[in-house]
């Protein structure tokens, strides 16, 4: 089947676009992997009218609402390949099956490449942390770390401390100059130079760091900035252009939301460097606006 607009990536940029191209009627298609990047989050926080939801609730309920519309369609399969079809048209595949749009959106976000540290990965998302605005208030009761992963680390540490007392661990990745140091030292941010061994829980909701050379540290939380890398080979396969982001590449977009191949979009994680819900609501919003009258005006 024919359709005026896939949306590869079903989560909040993708919706966000399928929805507005559905209310106009238009033959919309959905192809989500159900491996929204946040799912490891039991809540969200700073999306306005949601603040404290799960992320999978919030999501059901978007996933419902564009289902009522009848030109509407969600599979829940994962997109393997994309190829341009024609002069205007594009092809997607997914296991077994071939999809026609006239124009696509790429909201396939991204993955998170988590530190190697013992413990860690099975923390992600309830006490090891990225995002002060969506989880800083939760945690703001104690004393809480950033675990560097890089030189950007040096800005985390600085902007989490409005939240709490911070130790910035650098964790054999970053190691301050003395311009470097004033300025964490100006915020009250402490340095431990030791790198991390391991994090457990500590019965109580918060962690306790352990050092490489035996000692332990108490946080309530951990925050860290992972590289990213695409979840999906799909841009990459249609030759859109990427830019590199603060923490890895970016699918690049023009003012329209248009990737460097004329008629695909791309909004979400995959598409901009400051990764929120809002963000991902907001740029998906543009994307289908923008995508459906890419249709009408050419």
């Amino acid at each position: 089947m024919q359709y005026d607009l896939a949306v590869i990536g079903g989560s909040f940029a993708g919706l966000s676009a399928a929805i507005q191209v559905a209310r106009a009627g238009r033959k919309v298609l959905v192809i989500d992997a159900g491996q929204p990047r946040n799912r490891f989050a039991e809540h969200s926080h700073g999306f306005l009218g949601h603040d404290g939801r799960a992320p999978g609730a919030i999501l059901d309920d978007a996933r419902r609402q564009l289902l009522a519309y009848p030109t509407a369609r969600v599979v829940d399969r994962r997109a393997d390949k994309a190829v341009a079809a024609g002069s205007s048209d594009f092809e997607i595949t997914t296991d077994g099956e071939t999809f026609g749009a006239a124009r696509l959106v790429l909201a396939t976000g991204v993955r998170d490449i988590l530190p190697k540290v013992a413990g860690l990965a099975e923390l992600w998302g309830r006490s090891v942390l990225h995002c002060p605005y969506c989880h800083g208030y939760e945690v703001s009761g104690g004393p809480l770390g950033v675990l560097a992963t890089g030189p950007m680390s040096l800005h985390q540490a600085q902007l989490i401390a409005d939240w709490r007392d911070v130790t910035l661990f650098g964790n054999g990745l970053f190691e301050p100059d003395t311009e470097q140091m004033r300025a964490l030292e100006s915020r009250k941010v402490r340095f431990e130079p030791t790198s991390v061994a391991e994090l457990r829980e500590d019965g109580s909701g918060g962690l306790i760091v352990h050092l490489d050379d035996g000692r332990k540290a108490g946080v309530r939380a951990m925050f860290t900035a992972p590289r990213n890398i695409m979840a999906s080979p799909l841009a990459e396969q249609l030759g859109c252009g990427f830019s590199e982001g603060l923490l890895g590449p970016v699918i690049s977009v023009d003012d329209r939301q248009q990737t460097t191949v004329p008629g695909v979009y791309a909004a979400g994680d995959a598409a901009r460097s400051m990764h929120n819900i809002a963000f991902a609501v907001s740029g998906g919003t543009f994307a289908g606006v923008c995508a459906h009258q890419s249709l009408v005006f050419g």
